[in-house]
Parts: structure tokens; sequence; C-alpha cells
């Protein structure tokens, strides 16, 4: 692996979490194509994007902000998934208990790894 953030647990997690999101936005109806489907996708990629864009040559600074954005993302797809369960656009509810449970996992060690920068 020739880049940095191909290395990290993080961002392994987070092409994880992408694929349950797309897995997700699959089974929205079609009248959320351009709404819920496009909102969610955008948001779970915008996650894997920030944290590696962060990673390469950055200041703690830089890289920490990186790591935010990343996890206003991660955010804003649970407030996706909110709004999914709550509509009931989505049959399998256990693929949103998942997304939800990948969700908070990956806040965590998006926290724990923007806090270990900036405490350098």
């Amino acid at each position: 692996m020739a880049f940095k953030f191909e290395q990290l647990e993080v961002w392994q997690l987070a092409l994880d979490y992408v694929d349950l999101i797309y897995e997700i936005a699959d089974r929205l109806p079609r009248s959320e194509e351009f709404n819920l489907k496009s909102q969610i996708v955008r948001a779970a990629t915008s996650i894997a994007l920030n944290i590696a864009e962060g990673s390469t040559g950055q200041t703690d600074s830089e890289q920490a902000r990186f790591l935010g954005m990343a996890l206003r993302s991660l955010v804003e797809t649970v407030a996706c998934q909110h709004l999914i369960r709550r509509r009931s656009l989505v049959a399998e509810e256990q693929l949103l208990d998942q997304a939800y449970r990948q969700a908070e996992a990956l806040a965590v060690k998006l926290q724990a790894m923007k806090k270990a920068i900036t405490k350098r």
C-alpha cells in the first residue's frame, strides 16, 4: 500500500461503512433518488475521502480538521438513517441497525484519532 491512509484502521472501517450505506441506499424507493439516497451516499463517501485527504502531509491541526469533517459527515448519515427509519423507507430494519452500530464504532475511532492528534 503506497498511501498512509490505506493502512489506517479508521479508513478501512469507513470503507466498510460506505459499502453498507450503498446497500441501504439501493433499497430506497426511486422517489428518494435525488433526496435521501443521494444525501446519505455523498455523506458516507465524504467520511472516507476526508480521512484520506487529511492523512497526507498535513499539520496536526489540519489533519484534525479533516477528521472533524469526517465525523460531521458520519453524523449526517446517522440523521439520514433516522429519517429512513421514521418514514419506513427500507423494509430490512436489521440493515439500519447494523449501520447504526457501525456508525457508533466509527465515531469512537474518529474521535480517538482526532484527540490523539491534537494532544501532540
